[in-house]
């Protein structure tokens, strides 16, 4: 799966899947094969973290 570099697309996009495929992030990156540190590494240095409790970034 192509990963976009913009955080701002990448949020979109992991939120999106998140709330209408997976029930976590593990779950995400384990089934489309992704390196969950490639998603972080984009979205935490804009400001956005995980939150399992609600299965979402913010």
């Amino acid at each position: 799966m192509y990963i976009p570099s913009d955080p701002e697309m990448l949020l979109s996009l992991i939120n999106t899947k998140l709330r209408d495929e997976y029930s976590s992030l593990d779950d995400l990156c384990d089934s489309l094969d992704i390196e969950k540190s490639r998603i972080l590494e984009i979205l935490e240095p804009a400001g956005y973290k995980y939150i399992p409790d609600i299965n979402q970034f913010k």
